[in-house]
């Protein structure tokens, strides 16, 4: 699980990664909005942690924002906004939770759980697109009705661009997603597993942005 941090107080945000990192979070940390919607819509992130302080956009505005290019993207919500009417304003504004400081931290573990298994269980629908139909749950992809023969690398390459669809992933957040961690990835291993999995799907399935990485179009 790979969690974006965004927390300008640089004190709270170095207590709370190395807090979450000893609880096994993979994470990326930003201090500012912009590189908050920047990271949200272009890295391999499953999950959100928003301070709503930020010191250039509004932490509501940025959920707004990773909201319209991602719906599905969980966001936890930090702030010393305590009042009942701001809470709502998160809700009402998209966030998945809401969390007041000052917090312990395995509160906003035990938050960020609940968030994970709603992930879990998402990750678990069948995604439909152009006569493609992927089963996360039961690890099969079929073409036109046909079960596909994919090697594991290459069923995983298939699933992180189908649960993305219409938006582009970078190469690293493809490596990210295909590979475990501590285990190793040539340098044009996703070329090569990508031009495998191109050769079993109609043309132009999986498209290339130049400079930037691969998606698959919606229907």
């Amino acid at each position: 699980m790979r969690l974006l941090l965004v927390e300008d107080d640089v004190y709270l945000q170095k207590s709370l990664s190395i807090a979450l990192k000893q609880k096994g979070y993979t994470l990326s940390c930003v201090s500012s909005g912009k590189e908050a919607i920047v990271s949200a819509e272009w890295d391999s992130i499953d999950l959100v942690v928003l301070d709503l302080g930020l010191p250039d956009i509004d932490g509501l505005e940025v959920l707004k924002e990773i909201k319209s290019f991602n719906s599905a993207m969980p966001v936890l919500l930090l702030t010393a906004r305590d009042k009942i009417s701001d809470r709502v304003k998160g809700l009402d504004s998209g966030a998945d939770d809401y969390l007041v400081k000052p917090f312990n931290v395995d509160e906003l573990v035990a938050r960020l759980r609940v968030l994970e298994r709603r992930v879990s269980q998402q990750s678990g629908l069948t995604i439909d697109n152009k006569g493609l139909s992927l089963d996360s749950k039961g690890h099969t992809a079929t073409l036109d009705g046909q079960i596909m023969d994919l090697p594991k690398k290459e069923f995983l390459l298939l699933k992180a661009l189908m649960e993305a669809l219409g938006r582009v992933l970078t190469k690293d957040s493809l490596e990210a997603k295909v590979y475990d961690m501590g285990e190793e990835a040539l340098s044009n291993s996703i070329e090569v597993h990508m031009h495998h999995l191109r050769k079993k799907l109609p043309k132009n399935f999986i498209k290339t942005i130049r400079g930037v990485g691969y998606t698959i179009p919606k229907n």
